[in-house]
């Protein structure tokens, strides 16, 4: 039995959505998900494994952040989940961008220490599954959703210090920054397992302004967001 994850194996689907808030996996449960059972509250990092549309798939809190997350999701992988899927806010850097948008990475820059760590401080780039990244764009585009693919950072700072790194990263083609990507998609890659991330654009920090999404416009982004994952993360 894994020691933060106080679970069997089995006892997750092969697909598993990842929020960051632990509520928020409550939430997707409750809302979207039948047949559902609690799998864990070690930690409070509740997860929960349910059916989409009559296919097995499962919710796990992760936390904030690479260092916590990334035990989360070995931990997910020894119990036998083979796709991974993050889902999450992000704060968005390209001037074109809305509140609300849903951003597909295809990978993340590992402004983080936790994805150095884990290729020996080689140079790396650490990069979305191929199959959850086509997935999600089919999906998406089926939708009313606005959709952008492309490179995300993973910073280890929320509060960062250096506001200026921000219109750095706008510049290079960065699209937004988050916490947890860039650990996830190299932990996966090394496991032999698939690694997405979706995101909703809550805040936009650009040319030194930062804007903050509505609770009520958050809720509303995050529940498409939610049905665009489901659909990817059970799509085989």
């Amino acid at each position: 039995m894994p020691i933060h994850l106080r679970a069997e194996p089995g006892d997750y689907a092969g697909a598993c959505l990842l929020p960051g808030d632990p509520l928020r996996a409550k939430y997707i449960s409750e809302t979207f998900l039948t047949d559902v059972v609690e799998v864990n509250v070690e930690r409070g990092l509740l997860g929960y494994t349910g059916r989409w549309e009559g296919k097995p798939v499962s919710v796990q809190g992760t936390g904030m952040g690479c260092p916590g997350a990334t035990i989360v999701f070995e931990e997910l992988i020894q119990l036998g989940v083979t796709r991974l899927l993050r889902v999450g806010t992000c704060g968005g850097l390209q001037p074109d961008h809305s509140l609300g948008d849903l951003i597909v990475a295809i990978s993340a820059v590992p402004a983080d220490a936790t994805a150095t760590h884990l290729v020996g401080g080689e140079v790396h780039c650490p990069t979305a599954s191929w199959e959850l990244i086509h997935e999600a764009v089919h999906v998406a585009k089926h939708s009313e959703q606005v959709l952008r693919v492309g490179p995300i950072v993973s910073s280890d700072l929320f509060y960062n210090p250096d506001q200026s790194q921000f219109e750095r990263w706008s510049k290079r083609g960065i699209l937004a920054v988050e916490m947890e990507a860039a650990a996830l998609f190299t932990l996966t890659a090394l496991r032999g397992v698939h690694g997405g991330c979706l995101l909703t654009i809550s805040d936009i920090i650009v040319e030194g302004e930062f804007v903050r999404i509505s609770d009520e416009e958050l809720r509303a982004a995050v529940d498409r967001m939610t049905r665009i994952a489901l659909d990817t993360a059970t799509s085989h």
